[in-house]
């Protein structure tokens, strides 16, 4: 929220092409040091990962979701505004009120709250995932946080549209292959690809980390069967372990071999940059992971983003936060029902 000035963005951004790394950026929500002209200016074209350019959360107000129109731009959400329901402003307006130190008897606050919490961009957000305009979704933590509900915010998001907006253009047969193939890749190649890290995880291909989740149909996205880790069981749905057989109630997740001792090194990574490898930092921080270098952070686009790498036209109305892509106003209901949600949580 603070910070990011036009001069601390081109800064940032120059150390990062000089050392190929990564840029992820919080944009000023107030708009103090400058519009969202300013900072897309303040750019220069190179690649970015905007972290925050949901319909409500962090970013310019009310505007930050324009960047996603933008080639040099490799646009995220965070997961609270995944995917437009009845109670998400009320959620949204009372986590702001705490993470800001804000008070509901003071106007200026209440108005600062609601200039950041807006029905019409997160309503046109589900839409732009929906697109592929947005090419992420990931999560911050303590305030825009849901950290364990990637997964499930992401499918929760696909069946709002897949209701609301029907099949894809581009899908064929009896299928939404392409929609699911749209959206898994938001949370898996597509964040690797933008950090540098594709090379080695982000898919399942040969020579990559053997880091694997394994779901039993029914429970897909919500609760896992097995957790690999570099190849190895990391989790698992186990019974009591004072049992004969594995499978006595209560059955829950619990740590299995990768998550003790020399296992946790031997079957991760530590992403550094080549320059620190150059250095022997792992080395001289005694590093018990294998360090491995990121690369082409740099020399990549929106076109480099797997199934979501539309770049619409956009426009946001300042008074009444309406969007448009190329045109086409993006208005959408809200959610009263979702799958994935309280059901699966009971026990």
């Amino acid at each position: 929220d603070w910070g990011t000035t036009p001069a601390a963005i081109d800064t940032c951004l120059s150390v990062a092409d000089k050392y190929d790394v990564q840029v992820a950026i919080h944009t000023d929500t107030l708009n103090e040091a400058g519009f969202v002209e300013a900072t897309i200016a303040a750019f220069k074209n190179r690649v970015i990962h905007t972290y925050h350019t949901e319909g409500a959360g962090g970013g310019h107000a009310p505007d930050i979701i324009r960047v996603c129109g933008e080639m040099n731009v490799l646009p995220s959400s965070t997961n609270p505004t995944r995917p437009y329901t009845v109670n998400t402003l009320e959620e949204h307006l009372d986590m702001l009120m705490v993470c800001h130190h804000l008070d509901r008897s003071i106007p200026e606050d209440v108005a600062f709250a609601e200039s950041r919490i807006r029905r019409e961009t997160i309503a046109a957000e589900d839409i732009l995932h929906d697109l592929g305009a947005f090419s992420i979704i990931s999560s911050d933590s303590q305030a825009m946080g849901r950290v364990g509900e990637v997964i499930i915010r992401t499918w929760q998001t696909a069946h709002k549209m897949r209701v609301q907006r029907g099949r894809l253009t581009g899908e064929t047969g009896e299928n939404d292959n392409l929609r699911a193939r749209r959206y898994i890749a938001k949370y898996t190649i597509n964040p690797a690809i933008t950090h540098g890290i594709s090379d080695h995880v982000g898919s399942i291909e040969v020579g990559k980390l053997a880091d694997l989740v394994l779901w039993k149909p029914a429970f897909f996205g919500v609760k896992p069967e097995i957790v690999l880790k570099g190849g190895l069981i990391a989790w698992a749905q186990m019974g009591d372990a004072n049992a004969s057989i594995p499978t006595p109630q209560p059955v829950y997740m619990r740590p299995m071999f990768a998550s003790f001792g020399g296992a946790i090194a031997k079957t991760s990574l530590t992403f550094v940059s080549k320059y620190a490898m150059k250095a022997g930092i792992p080395e001289k921080l005694k590093l018990k992971k294998t360090a491995v270098a990121v690369s082409n952070t740099r020399n990549i686009s929106k076109a480099s983003m797997k199934l979501n790498d539309a770049l619409p036209r956009m426009e946001v109305n300042p008074e009444t936060y309406e969007v448009r892509a190329d045109g086409e106003l993006l208005i959408c209901e809200p959610a009263t029902v979702l799958p994935m949600a309280q059901r699966y949580f009971l026990f």
